[in-house]
């Protein structure tokens, strides 16, 4: 536990198993923001971050390591997320939430309208098992926010992907985003279109033009305006 207290700068020690399970969801939620927002220029949508920081991150761990070097390594890789511009000398782990995205907004969301399962099964994916529980899901959004979350209020509400009877949506999917594999990623009809954007991360057409913008990028932005055009256009 001191090791690890140690090595990833931490700003209170380790003391316990907990506060072990509590260092790896810190580490979790870095590999998953950092999907996100693999822009391919600096950003600081979440934090500060570099272009392309998946690949930065990657960088110290991209060859085999074991042991001490493998947890320096990870805790490098770490830096990338949380502390890019080196300003941070040490890491408070249990404070949770990442200060631009307000978590509890999106938690109150989901327990109120769109529940997001979320799980890993510790083969297929590159994290530790992690089953979903509605009931335990459930019982925290009684907790937190005192609302009971509705499964299939999506579906009741907005058809899920049954959208033969919509009209005039487009359904933009940055492939590098892991929500991307919620998404709608086929057009449904002449006016219920998906497009997929392969090297688009977290809703990357939507921010601002730049001149680092992947191809396909540029290439979605061309198609939104086309079809937007074409709808303001129809009587």
């Amino acid at each position: 536990l001191s090791k690890l207290s140690e090595i990833f700068h931490l700003c209170k020690p380790l003391k316990s198993a907990d506060d072990v399970t509590t260092l790896k969801n810190w580490i979790v939620s870095a590999l998953v923001y950092l999907a996100m927002v693999d822009y391919p220029y600096p950003s600081k949508f979440l934090a500060p971050l570099p272009a392309w920081p998946v690949k930065e991150t990657c960088r110290p761990i991209s060859t085999p390591l074991n042991g001490d070097n493998l947890i320096i390594g990870t805790a490098k890789a770490m830096n990338v997320f949380y502390n890019y511009t080196g300003s941070t000398s040490c890491f408070d782990i249990g404070s949770g939430d990442i200060p631009n995205l307000g978590i509890s907004g999106w938690d109150y969301q989901s327990c109120t309208e769109m529940v997001a399962p979320s799980c890993s099964n510790g083969k297929t994916d590159m994290f530790e098992k992690s089953a979903w529980d509605f009931k335990e899901y459930t019982n925290g959004c009684l907790k937190n926010w005192k609302v009971k979350p509705d499964i299939n209020w999506i579906e009741t509400q907005y058809w899920g992907k049954n959208l033969s009877a919509a009209s005039n949506i487009i359904f933009s999917n940055g492939l590098l985003d892991p929500w991307s594999s919620g998404g709608v990623l086929k057009s449904q009809s002449d006016s219920v279109v998906a497009i997929l954007i392969p090297n688009g991360a977290h809703h990357l057409d939507l921010r601002g033009s730049n001149k680092a913008d992947p191809a396909d990028v540029v290439s979605a932005r061309n198609q939104e305006k086309k079809y937007i055009a074409t709808w303001l256009k129809s009587p």
